[in-house]
């Protein structure tokens, strides 16, 4: 689940973390109210998305105005760019060219800046450890610093059984060629990222840019929390803060049944229990010439109304074109899926696309003679490579006006 930059460092600065003095606004008029709160000669207006490069986004329709941050030194020029930004779509490099709706604009002080640096935590999965990530080249997006001048790229995992010490917040602000004084302040500032990166049960945490200003204070100017959905249920304060209007759709109702669902850009639905499965059969799907349209995991033990839910959801995606549905029963038996399948074709009256299903496991014969004795147009085999290029062929089929009967 994302959360908002405002969201986040109200979270952060409860654990220390040193912000800027600021305040979000949904109207023009709450914009200069929050300016004059405030004070001072300069502020910076940065539109609220759930989506990284707003700097140099562009708005839709609106082709001479760039940048969903921006800096401002009168209480006209807060109203004016304030007005500008609500209510439009911002296109960045993380949203694609559909862009998202800004309903909000945060609001802050301005600083005298420095220095800019990165400073992030994440899981690094093939350590299985939270690892300190770090950058002199803060302000850029890390994924280019990454690709290209990767050895400006500091990496400190941290040892799970001792927990954060303060020799790793050392190695990072050396790395980083911070003065005496700062190094004590990005020990400090690590210890807290790293105490709220495990309290909140967050999967990244990333302060980019985070500023050395010209007293040589470090602040936070910018705020990105990631948090693993499946432990939300210990954080219902952290629920609240979910934006339901940043989410698409599907993946919000699937959410809402217990599924894991992520939207593609393919045309392939898929269906499948187990995560490992599920990566297995898009990659089989990409292979035969195509692409998924989602990733959905019911999960190895599933019920009925799940495998009913998750059927329509991908149906209701209207990039789908066909659907391909690899079940391998052991906990949830085939003929469970077969029923449950049937159950939700017939809610929705018209399957409309190509639909391949393959079954191997508990009961499938008994889940082949249901699909059998339903007489709806559902392709099923055994193999899977057979299943991906039977779905992959049926689509194309269908999208050269052919019927999916």
């Amino acid at each position: 689940m994302n959360i908002h930059e405002y969201q986040a460092k109200k979270l952060l600065k409860k654990y220390g973390v040193e912000i800027l003095r600021g305040s979000v606004a949904y109207t023009v008029d709450e914009a200069e109210q929050v300016v004059r709160n405030l004070g001072g000669s300069s502020w910076v207006i940065k539109s609220q998305i759930h989506a990284g490069g707003r700097g140099k986004g562009k708005f839709k329709d609106k082709e001479n105005e760039t940048g969903g941050i921006r800096v401002v030194k009168s209480i006209k020029e807060v109203c004016d760019n304030t007005k500008s930004m609500l209510g439009q779509i911002l296109i960045t490099n993380q949203t694609g060219v559909v862009g998202k709706k800004v309903n909000c604009v945060y609001i802050e002080e301005g600083c005298d800046i420095k220095r800019e640096l990165y400073l992030g935590l994440m899981i690094d999965r093939s350590t299985s450890r939270i690892t300190v990530i770090a950058s002199k080249e803060g302000g850029v997006e890390i994924e280019d610093v990454a690709a290209i001048n990767p050895e400006k790229i500091i990496k400190v995992a941290i040892d799970p059984a001792q927990g954060f010490q303060n020799y790793y917040g050392r190695r990072v602000a050396f790395n980083l060629d911070l003065e005496y004084k700062q190094i004590d302040t990005m020990i400090k500032l690590i210890g807290s990222l790293y105490r709220a990166f495990i309290e909140l049960d967050a999967s990244t945490i990333e302060i980019n840019p985070l500023v050395v200003t010209s007293t040589n204070d470090i602040i936070a100017l910018d705020a990105k929390i990631n948090f693993d959905n499946t432990a939300l249920f210990r954080h219902h304060e952290l629920e609240e803060l979910r934006d339901e209007s940043e989410e698409n759709l599907i993946e919000l109702e699937a959410s809402r049944y217990g599924l894991n669902y992520i939207k593609l850009d393919g045309q392939i639905g898929c269906m499948v229990n187990g995560a490992g499965l599920a990566m297995a059969t898009m990659d089989i799907i990409k292979l035969y010439g195509s692409k998924p349209a989602n990733f959905l995991d019911v999960g190895g033990g599933a019920t009925k109304e799940q495998v009913i839910k998750a059927f329509k959801l991908i149906l209701s995606d209207p990039d789908v074109k066909g659907i391909l549905i690899n079940i391998f029963g052991g906990i949830m038996r085939c003929d469970l899926i077969a029923e449950s399948i049937i159950a939700g074709a017939k809610e929705v009256n018209n399957i409309g696309v190509p639909l391949v299903i393959r079954l191997e496991g508990t009961n499938i014969e008994l889940g082949k003679k249901i699909f059998l004795q339903s007489k709806l147009p559902i392709v099923v085999t055994t193999n899977l490579a057979d299943a991906a290029e039977k779905i992959v062929k049926a689509v194309k089929r269908y999208s050269n006006g052919y019927s999916c009967q």
